[in-house]
């Protein structure tokens, strides 16, 4: 099949598909949490010593007692084995940003050849997959191959569903034979940990005695694109990419603002519907699902978690997107910019910390100026953004998510905060060194008595910021659609913990002096302002104005690539971040940068020779076979004394001639590996492998604009974005 052949049949193919049949979603009542082996159906299963322990280990954090483990394993065994599930799997989280598992049979052969379905405390709470065939960033050699998951009794186990059956899966921790964290789930407990014990210190100083663990959590909004899996199946680029490395805009794109918010299409609702069932099932509390800005884009959100149950859902969120949009014919598309000119996707972190005795520790409540908890866990927030902006920009570093910050879409690659108008008020009077009111919520009277009154928030918001306050949380706007949260989780845990830490101090030195409390907080809070207040910008961020200011006056970081941005991690302050915390060892930290680094090369490598053979074998022959096809026929015309125009061919000569020199000065780059550091590889990719593809595209584009559609062999972006 060759030309558009395959276009044409893909086309028709879905135009004239049989609708998948329908049926009516269950009740929420009856299928919540149904596969998770949870707090419900283990009080249900366990002896009632058992189950008091472990309830206390998940909710107060308290060490396990590892005595317990053989009736928690034979419980999940029974309940899973009920469920119809033959196979176990410990899933964990490598430097990938996937999950990891590894599938186990619960058989046990006897002695006299019968089998019996077996699981022990052992088996549940240790496993061994290969160490050294993950990333770790030379924390093992290819030799020394053992590593270890372990149980973390704080995230359910649960039971994942298929059409090939069904599995128990454990989520774990893993890590090395030498102790340190291969995962995303470590340093992310870690974290939690770390802030828990500081924001402990600080609330005692506040007054209080009653103390609940403080956690963070978190409610990720994931963007995707759905794209028909015939479309998918020729694009070499979207199956080894995610993303269109070719294509030319379509004559109409999200300019009219049409899609945002727009009727759901039938087809994709259908496939909303089946992924939102399958996530009640496991417990995921899938809140909102709509149209996003750009064409064939979608967005899923679901209600806060604490953090650490939340990074594991977010996973799952992912897995049952890519998963039932096959059985749907989709392709789901999670990459940060999967079409060049429109909207990419994002996933917006909104995060919070709290407990059960004091609240929410980020919420104002109507009156922020008298809120002094609310106050001080806010300042510690700015300070933290202040001094370890760069960091947060290294955690959402990727090589897919630099194509989409700093665009007018996503937030630009400075870390600033935005406070809204109620707050920043606010503070800027506490840099006066004093408190005395601030701006309280409007009515709104929209002159029509049918109408009721609605209430006006005290601050707008804005979407520029890559850090803004949205009422009782902040909402990390910068974080890649294909990104775990658990790594800007662990940014945000960790300097609030070090700011918490600071304040803490801070504020036990100011009452040592015999100051009052509230006279305390507002000193060290207006010393907080005077040297972490230039991170705070209520403005335009994707203004000129703003880049400028924001580095040349308020000395934030401008680290617009990936290659700019990781070598934060190797900075000395880092390190003592990280390990002052005891979040990550210095060797771990190193790991990671390792990782990242790598990950980011190979990346952009693969894509440069996915440009050159696409571009060889696919969009050449195809501008010669037109070339051909159009020289023929004006050869032929003006034997018969017609005389045709010959722009149109000596332009696509033109740019057939271009791409193929930018192909080979492309091709020839590539072969380039005498490097004497990683962040030299990494800036070579930034600054001349990456130029270099974009230009082999124009040339590709443009060609894609002048050939004839029935000589055109890759599905369209007007196609693929339109065609549902």
């Amino acid at each position: 099949m060759s030309g558009n052949e395959a276009r044409l049949q893909a086309v028709h193919q879905i135009t004239n598909r049989e609708l998948m049949p329908v049926k009516a979603p269950e009740r929420l009542e009856k299928i919540w949490a149904e596969n998770v082996f949870n707090l419900s159906k283990m009080q249900a299963s366990l002896p009632k010593s058992v189950f008091k322990s472990i309830k206390n280990t998940i909710l107060t954090g308290e060490k396990l007692d590892p005595s317990i483990a053989d009736a928690v394993a034979t419980a999940m065994r029974d309940w899973a084995t009920a469920k119809g599930a033959l196979y176990y799997a410990h899933v964990f989280y490598p430097m990938t940003n996937l999950s990891a598992e590894k599938h186990d049979g619960f058989i046990s052969v006897q002695s006299d050849g019968n089998v019996i379905s077996e699981f022990s405390g052992k088996v549940l709470v240790q496993g061994e997959p290969d160490g050294s065939s993950f990333p770790n960033g030379g924390i093992r050699d290819t030799f020394e191959a053992r590593g270890y998951t372990g149980w973390d009794v704080t995230s359910p186990a649960y039971i994942m569903e298929t059409d090939n059956g069904s599995t128990l899966c454990i989520p774990t921790v893993f890590v090395s034979w030498t102790g340190e964290a291969l995962d995303k789930k470590v340093p992310l407990l870690r974290s939690i940990a770390a802030m828990d014990k500081a924001a402990n210190k600080v609330l005692k100083l506040l007054g209080h005695s009653n103390i609940a663990h403080v956690n963070s959590s978190c409610g990720a909004e994931q963007e995707y694109f759905l794209i028909d899996a015939n479309f998918a199946s020729q694009r070499p680029d979207l199956l080894l990419a995610g993303r269109t490395l070719f294509g030319k805009a379509p004559a109409k794109g999200q300019e009219f603002d049409d899609h945002y918010f727009g009727a759901i299409p039938e087809r994709v609702q259908v496939f909303m519907q089946d992924v939102e069932e399958t996530l009640y099932k496991l417990g995921i509390p899938a809140k909102t699902r709509h149209n996003e800005v750009a064409p064939g884009q979608f967005e899923i959100a679901p209600f806060f978690e604490a953090a650490n149950v939340a990074s594991d859902h977010q996973q799952l969120i992912m897995t049952v997107l890519r998963h039932t949009a096959k059985k749907h014919g989709f392709t789901c598309l999670l990459h940060e910019k999967p079409f060049a000119g429109i909207n990419g996707s994002g996933k917006h972190v909104n995060w919070s910390v709290g407990n059960a005795t004091q609240g929410n520790l980020l919420d104002p409540g109507d009156s922020p100026h008298d809120n002094a908890q609310f106050l001080v866990f806010c300042g510690a927030v700015i300070r933290g953004v202040h001094k370890y902006g760069s960091l947060m920009r290294a955690a959402i570093a990727t090589a897919s998510n630099d194509h989409r910050l700093g665009a007018n879409e996503a937030p630009p690659a400075i870390m600033s905060v935005y406070l809204g108008t109620q707050l920043e008020e606010v503070f800027e009077q506490i840099k006066t060194g004093s408190i005395t009111e601030s701006k309280q919520k409007g009515i709104m009277d929209l002159g029509v008595d049918v109408l009721p009154h609605l209430t006006k928030d005290a601050g707008d918001r804005n979407r520029t910021s890559p850090f803004a306050f949205t009422g009782n949380r902040f909402e990390f706007r910068a974080v890649g659609s294909s990104q775990s949260v658990s790594g800007p989780l662990i940014v945000l845990n960790t300097m609030l913990a070090d700011s918490l830490d600071w304040i803490g101090n801070r504020l036990e030195s100011e009452l040592s002096k015999g100051l009052e409390l509230n006279t305390a907080i507002i000193t060290v809070l207006k010393e907080v302002m005077e040297q972490h207040g230039a991170v705070v910008f209520g403005g335009n961020g994707y203004s000129e104005e703003w880049h400028k200011m924001a580095v040349e006056e308020r000395g934030l970081a401008n680290l617009p690539t990936t290659a700019d941005a990781l070598p934060t991690l190797k900075e000395e302050y880092i390190e003592d971040l990280f390990k002052k915390t005891g979040v990550l060892t210095p060797v771990e930290l190193e790991s990671r940068f390792e990782v990242y680094a790598e990950q980011y090369i190979l990346s952009i490598e693969v894509e440069a020779k996915l440009v050159v053979s696409m571009a060889k074998t696919i969009i050449y022959p195809a501008a010669v076979e037109y070339l051909s096809k159009l020289s023929s026929t004006i050869s032929s015309l003006a034997g018969l004394g017609i005389d045709l125009e010959k722009e149109s061919a000596k332009k696509v000569a033109d740019l057939t001639n271009a791409l193929v020199t930018a192909t080979g000065q492309l091709s020839a780059v590539l072969g380039k590996h005498d490097f004497s550091t990683t962040e030299e590889k990494m800036q070579y990719c930034a600054k001349t492998i990456r130029p270099l593809m974009e230009e082999v595209r124009s040339y590709a584009d443009g060609l894609e604009g002048e050939i004839a559609d029935s000589f055109w062999p890759l599905p369209t972006y007007q196609e693929m974005l339109f065609i549902k």
